[in-house]
């Protein structure tokens, strides 16, 4: 994204957020990618669930060339989850059913993000301290055992790590070992299959073969990376509040807090993601001149399904704006809300006409 959009007037900056939607599911949509898509479920059949943070620096399905739509995205601010909450449990469970009922298994992975060379380019929703965002994604682990189970026969949860700097991988196996991609090199992919094995020797197979294609696209990557200048001093830009699910398409760093609707307690994360918006603009980082608070919910069928979809995001629009006007009055009137559906078939972003909450 070039730098200069985090300047430009709100107008402008949502444009070219909604132009940004478009061109992913009219490349979403293309019979190419169709196509890419229909041809790695053939050959790779296992389902791939990651849980992650909402920074936009992990995109796993670019760090492993893997085509769009294979990877089943949970974002939450600071990759913080507990499947105990009401709507993650049952969101979960109702994909690994889908999954189940056509005869696959799902690799759940479950994230933690870092960077090598500066610990303030690691997780701000840990306050960047990885030993504890590790130790979260272990407790999630072994809330997903408890879900779907001990043997891991279906649904099998990895933690992993993902070190930003070279957008590398790193998994955790059995008795604190790890396999990071950032230490291998091509020379190393033939031993691959025999090191997954090693790591995790109590995954089926079948889902051993099927997580090797990410972690070979992984290797590409890094060594592409390797290749390229990059600027790593990370700044937060923020301008946006995210709430509901559907944002694969807003893969961009420090643009955007993403709020999955899975926390009981709704007004936390909006609250503390209000508070970065606020001292972004305090700091000048981003124009004062306003900011916007999305909702998304996604839709697989017309009719009800849409229509529900419709109500529960017009519902988390109108909540965010509210917890925004009481608890930051002076940075309210400069808040524009946008409610959106997303076609999940299509992957098309539809925004819906201005509602209650939409009022500036």
């Amino acid at each position: 994204m070039p730098t200069s959009v985090h300047h430009r007037p709100i107008a402008e900056r949502i444009d070219w957020l909604f132009d940004l939607a478009r061109r992913h599911a009219g490349e979403y949509a293309s019979p190419e990618a169709w196509l890419a898509r229909q041809r790695y479920h053939a050959s790779h059949p296992t389902a791939i669930l990651v849980m992650k943070c909402m920074d936009g620096r992990i995109n796993i399905p670019v760090a492993t060339r893997t085509p769009k739509g294979i990877i089943l995205p949970f974002r939450n601010l600071g990759g913080i989850f507990h499947l105990g909450w009401p709507h993650l449990g049952e969101t979960l469970t109702a994909a690994v059913g889908k999954v189940v009922a056509s005869g696959r298994q799902a690799l759940m992975m479950i994230t933690y993000h870092y960077s090598r060379g500066d610990e303030r380019r690691g997780c701000a929703g840990f306050h960047y301290r990885t030993d504890d965002a590790r130790a979260h994604t272990f407790g999630i682990r072994e809330e997903v055992s408890a879900l779907f189970g001990q043997g891991h026969g279906t649904v099998y949860p990895l933690v992993c790590g993902f070190e930003t700097d070279e957008e590398a991988l790193v998994l955790h196996g059995r008795d604190g070992q790890t396999l990071s991609m950032a230490d291998l090199s091509e020379a190393d992919r033939p031993e691959l299959p025999a090191r997954l094995q090693q790591l995790l020797p109590d995954m089926p197979a079948r889902m051993r073969a099927d997580l090797l294609p990410l972690l070979e696209g992984n290797l590409a990557h890094i060594a592409a990376l390797r290749q390229t200048e990059r600027s790593l001093d990370i700044e937060h830009r923020e301008w946006m509040i995210c709430v509901g699910r559907g944002f694969d398409w807003l893969h961009l760093p420090n643009v955007a807090l993403i709020i999955g609707p899975y926390s009981p307690d709704l007004a936390d994360p909006i609250r503390k993601a209000a508070g970065i918006i606020e001292g972004n603009m305090a700091a000048g980082r981003i124009p004062d001149d306003g900011f916007l608070v999305l909702s998304s919910v996604p839709y697989e069928d017309i009719g009800v399904d849409r229509a529900r979809a419709e109500l529960k995001s017009r519902f988390m629009a109108r909540f965010a704006a509210d917890v925004i006007r009481r608890e930051f009055p002076a940075l309210a009137p400069r808040m524009t809300v946008r409610e959106t559906v997303l076609n999940w078939d299509s992957r098309s972003v539809e925004p819906l006409p201005a509602g209650v909450a939409a009022d500036r």
